[in-house]
């Protein structure tokens, strides 16, 4: 009977045991888009929340839409958004906002009453969408949007290479044309998918492309991004993007992410280029910057 009930009494420290465990294990899914800037930082997210004791799924190489729709419906907790985007695509503003502060702070409060999406710290980061010419080009066309849509104007041949979304959204080549008055041919649109515009242009195949800002690309293939002289696109911050609940579970997320939150264009830039450039794999280029950096060890 002795031996009975001290059994007893292991069986129910163990299966205390399992529980506390079970209760104790932190679970998180981090998703990002499909280009890779978003590759890196979805690899950062993980490698720091790993390093802090979370079992992490990733939802990776998702478009804009669906990326947004799975953080809204709950299939991922996280993920880094943009200001711009956030304004222009979700929010539905047709407003172009300039000023990066009150962009972030209108963005931020609105999402939060709205869809229970909490906007942490703002980077320094602008991925802005921009559009390149080769330097030769610049030097004949001129170095704004404004130079290139009056020689767009008087030279209806030229073919664009833009990403798909760039050719639909309101912060894409429509807005852009109607704000700077080109005259575009459907005809001349090629849409490809995010970061093949880069080889077509240097391959002649296209004679204006479509680029993000940070991109490492402009660097690896020597192009010049052209002043956005009337200020159409808006700012686009980077932000981490987390569900409510997500946070009022696990409030040490925001300290545990804010190495995002210090990021600025030139450092992106350099971790996208050894991307894109020395073909590292993303996750590698995240680990290395963070022991760098000392986030980890």
């Amino acid at each position: 009977m002795k031996k009975f009930t001290i059994l007893l009494v292991v069986i129910f420290l163990l299966v205390g045991t399992i529980a506390t465990f079970a209760l104790a294990k932190k679970e998180i899914t981090v998703g990002a888009k499909d280009f890779t800037e978003q590759y890196v930082l979805g690899n950062i997210m993980s490698i720091l929340l790993e390093n802090s004791g979370f079992e992490v799924s990733e939802k990776f190489g998702t478009g804009s839409a669906i990326t947004r729709e799975g953080l809204t419906s709950g299939q991922t907790d996280l993920y880094a958004e943009y200001t711009g985007t956030a304004s222009l695509v979700y929010l539905k503003h047709e407003e172009v906002i300039t000023d990066p502060v009150e962009l972030y702070n209108k963005v931020k409060t609105e999402d939060l009453e709205k869809n229970g999406i909490v906007w942490l710290d703002r980077s320094k980061i602008n991925n802005t969408y921009a559009i390149a010419l080769t330097k030769e080009q610049v030097a004949e066309i001129g170095g704004t949007l404004s130079d290139l849509a009056e020689y767009v104007n008087q030279h209806h041949d030229l073919l664009w290479g833009i990403d798909h979304e760039f050719a639909e959204r309101v912060d894409g080549l429509p807005g852009l044309a109607e704000h700077y008055g080109m005259n575009i041919n459907k005809e001349n649109i090629r849409t490809m998918d995010i970061g093949l515009t880069y080889e077509a242009l240097d391959r002649g195949q296209t004679d204006i492309t479509m680029v993000f800002a940070t991109d490492g690309k402009i660097k690896k293939y020597g192009l010049q991004v052209l002043k956005d002289d009337q200020q159409f696109f808006p700012v686009y911050n980077i932000c981490v993007n987390v569900r409510e609940e997500v946070l009022n579970k696990y409030p040490e997320i925001r300290e545990i992410l804010k190495p995002i939150s210090e990021l600025d264009d030139v450092t992106m830039t350099e971790l996208n280029y050894q991307v894109d450039a020395t073909g590292l794999p993303a996750k590698l280029v995240a680990k290395n910057f963070l022991k760098e950096k000392g986030y980890i060890k």
